[in-house]
């Protein structure tokens, strides 16, 4: 007894302190990761000192006296601020997500080095001239100037991240520059996914009727008749061999590179304003995340001669670019435009020869290259990537493909965003110089991808907006207009140029002084050129018009008010429909449906009623569709008001709401009722029987998932940024929820990213806010500062004024010139 009383009073007084002081220094060694908020270095390779004055927000104030200069301590504070997530950025625009992460992201891998995402990025650099490859090669050389700077004595020089996963970053060139912004075009592109849909449900045996009542037209756009793609594929129709599902599953990583874009942008003009200059608000929607996507910064150019240049608001790390913000004459704000500029053709392998397929002039070769992928803690995977006159092959397995496509044949990408002479970036060095609305719409040229529909204002007050990206042309006589794969063995279906830059859609100075957009169709019909069937539906443009259009005297704060507006239009019109269906029931929960009557479709964190409706939709389409769609059911399950009117409708082209699986007639009551069963049955399980105790914010949450922790208990706590949150899928506050996530389908993956708020009449008024905070490191006090006042929708300025800024500031750096 005494030797086991002595051994516990051995691990207490001796362990135990160990252990204890163990923890303290890993927790010094980690935190002396955080850039220190005061500091000097020299970079080889400056031209003059550049000095960084963080603010009180952690806003970094870059001046220096060129442009390189600038963009070089852009690249230094990027490093020091977000250095893993601009890791992680360019590893998966490399196709080496493996390499730290071992077999889980082989399949992501796959896909990106399939389309040959890097090799595009290098014929790109390769197009640019020497005066915008200088300004590249400033920033990266500001990156590599802190990975070959010392560590701390005592302490990581790293975020976590690296050290918990002992990896270490390589050297930047120009190439992963540009693969930062080309992921961009990869997470906006959703017309590959459009495709693949619409190939599913043909595969399923669906009529165009059929195909239309799930991906409706918006209203005013009237796309001729989808041919028989079943016959011009030959496509065979009935049951999917076994494994399809799985399939999809296989891609569920690539979701974290791949995802939607949305965003609302808007315009008003000094006729409409109380300072009589316009304003212009924006905030893209995209998938969130631990950090934020966005940085915000200001940078600054004091020349020789006196002259000052400024740019602040957004940029992204791994870029230097300022991509959503102002300079000192005007300011800008884009919105994805959704154009179709990616187009899938099912290529026939020749029979007597796997390595040739067929094109109008008889079988050709696949450009072939050996591609090897190492994986972590296994063996490398090798496989051939192949190319066709179109572009790139697809992975036989993507989305489960395979299984739909016909036997004997492959699925090539043609996509603007692999073009070799990409030059987007030189764009965006012009924003320095832009003074005039007309200079921004004139001067966008070398823009080519993702297409964007971008509102511009300047100080002498006039508006507009530019859409400016590489559309190409399609074949009068080609009636499947990107909707579906086409054919690639038949020239009818191959682009025919591109949409000439003057051709492309713009406005100047409209009559009603307001010009928005929100993903939705940005053309009439007179317009001569096709852009997409696919516009978003049109819910929040209407919201933005209602609140917008109309009023007189607008402010700063009356637009902010309206970027954090949670009200749903669309809901507020399929609300009635589902609950006349269930008129006279009694087999309903009377509670649920006396609060749903009473709601004002306001999505609000504190409510309990946009739970409810969220909840019963989410089960609703499940219910219908199931039965309809099958192992194609996950890759369309998400909100749908549009559509949904369709299905349940006097119209429809089937009857939706009966279950095929069964010998009863399910009318659509019946499937409503049964829905609004089980989600309140699934809020129980969530959430407790009190629903007293219910409100929105508790599931509807921002989840700001960090890249790979959000995966792994219980680091997850601590790295990532969550919280409560209004609007949803349809709300000028957006806040949409993927509804596969049965952990919580409720939480918002995709959202407001930023917000951007300019006045014309005094530009260093403006605000700005993102998501999270600055850090990139979760040991530093700024990592998710900002996540309170985002989700209250307030913001912070930047001013331009040294000394506006002054008052409360973190700390200067002072970077000097060196060998």
């Amino acid at each position: 007894m005494r030797r086991i009383i002595k051994g516990l009073l051995w691990i207490v007084f001796s362990l135990i302190p160990i252990a204890l002081l163990a923890s303290v220094l890993a927790y010094v060694w980690f935190a002396r990761s955080v850039t220190p908020a005061a500091g000097e270095a020299t970079l080889a390779g400056l031209s003059a000192p550049v000095s960084v004055t963080r603010d009180r927000n952690a806003v970094p104030h870059i001046s220096g006296s060129s442009v390189e200069d600038v963009l070089m301590a852009l690249g230094f504070v990027h490093a020091q601020e977000r250095m893993w997530q601009m890791e992680m950025n360019r590893m998966a625009g490399q196709g080496r997500l493996s390499e730290i992460f071992g077999d889980k992201t082989i399949f992501t891998d796959r896909f990106i080095r399939s389309i040959g995402l890097y090799e595009s990025a290098k014929s790109s650099v390769a197009s640019l001239d020497a005066a915008d490859r200088g300004k590249i090669d400033a920033y990266v050389h500001g990156i590599n100037a802190f990975i070959d700077s010392a560590p701390p004595t005592f302490g990581s020089k790293y975020s976590p991240e690296f050290v918990i996963l002992g990896h270490k970053p390589e050297k930047w060139t120009a190439a992963d520059v540009i693969v930062i912004l080309k992921l961009m075009s990869v997470s906006l592109g959703a017309n590959i996914d459009d495709e693949v849909l619409r190939l599913k449900f043909a595969r399923l045996g669906m009529s165009d009727a059929e195909i239309t009542d799930l991906e409706p037209p918006v209203e005013g756009d009237t796309p001729p008749p989808l041919p028989d793609v079943r016959q011009i594929l030959g496509l065979q129709t009935g049951t999917l061999k076994a494994g399809a599902s799985e399939a999809e599953r296989r891609y569920a990583a690539l979701n974290d590179v791949v995802s939607t874009g949305a965003s609302n942008n808007w315009v008003v003009g000094g006729a409409r304003t109380e300072t009589g200059k316009p304003i212009l608000a924006n905030d893209p929607h995209l998938g969130l995340s631990a950090p934020a996507i966005w940085y915000l910064a200001h940078l600054q150019v004091k020349a020789g001669d006196g002259t000052v240049k400024n740019l602040v608001g957004v940029t992204l790390p791994g870029a230097p670019l300022v991509l959503l913000g102002r300079n000192d004459k005007l300011a800008w704000g884009f919105t994805n435009a959704g154009a179709d500029v990616q187009d899938l053709f099912v290529e026939r392998i020749n029979p007597a020869n796997p390595d040739e397929y067929q094109t109008p002039q008889g079988f050709q070769a696949f450009d072939k290259r050996r591609v090897d992928i190492k994986v972590k803690g296994g063996e490398s995977v090798s496989f051939d990537r192949l190319a066709t006159r179109h572009g790139p092959v697809l992975p036989a397995d993507y989305r489960g493909l395979d299984h739909y496509m016909p036997e004997g044949t492959v699925a090539a990408l043609s996509w603007t965003a692999l073009s070799g002479d990409d030059k987007t970036i030189a764009a965006g060095f012009k924003l320095w110089d832009f003074a005039t609305v007309s200079d921004f719409q004139n001067g966008m040229q070398d823009f080519i991808t993702p297409m964007q529909s971008i509102v511009i204002a300047d100080v002498d007050g006039n508006i507009g907006m530019i859409a400016p990206g590489r559309v190409p042309v399609r074949d009068p006589a080609n009636q499947i207009m990107g909707r579906t794969p086409s054919p690639g063995w038949d020239a009818t279906y191959d682009w025919k140029g591109f949409i000439p830059y003057g051709e492309l859609p713009r406005v100047d100075s409209p009559a009603d002084n307001v010009l928005a957009t929100a993903n939705t169709k940005i053309v009439d019909s007179s317009y001569p050129h096709f852009l997409t069937f696919d516009w978003d539906e049109p819910w929040r443009l209407n919201r933005i018009k209602t609140l917008v259009y109309g009023a007189d005297g607008q402010t700063l704060e009356s637009n902010r008010k309206v970027q954090g507006d949670a009200r749903s239009d669309g809901f507020a019109v399929l609300l009635p429909v589902m609950l006349k269906a269930l008129e006279g029931r009694s087999d309903v929960d009377q509670d649920a449906l006396a609060r749903l009557k009473g709601w004002d479709f306001v999505e609000d964190r504190a409510k309990i009623e946009p739970l409810l409706f969220n909840a019963w939709l989410r089960i609703a389409i499940k219910r219908i569709l199931e039965d309809d769609l099958g192992d194609a059911l996950p890759s369309y399950w998400q909100a749908h008001v549009t559509a949904m009117l369709r299905w349940l409708g006097p119209g429809a082209a089937r009857d939706w709401c009966d279950d095929r699986r069964t010998p009863e007639k399910e009318s659509c009551g019946d499937i409503l009722a049964l829905s609004l069963k089980d989600a309140l049955k699934d809020l129980e399980t969530r959430l407790g029987s009190d629903r007293r105790a219910w409100t929105y914010g508790a599931l509807h949450y921002a989840y700001g998932a960090h890249r790979p922790f959000s995966q792994v208990s219980p680091l997850d706590r601590i790295f990532n940024v969550t919280v409560p949150a209004s609007g949803g899928a349809f709300t000028l506050d957006r806040g949409k929820s993927a509804y596969t996530d049965e952990s919580n389908p409720y939480r918002v993956t995709h959202g407001t990213s930023y917000r951007g708020l300019f006045d014309l009449a005094d530009l260093d008024r403006s605000t700005y806010i993102q998501t999270t905070g600055q850090s990139g490191n979760v040991f530093s006090s700024n990592y998710r500062d900002f996540a309170e006042t985002w989700a209250n929708t307030g913001a912070i300025t930047i001013p331009t004024d040294e000394t506006a800024y002054q008052d409360g500031l973190l700390g200067v750096w002072s970077l000097k010139p060196g060998k």
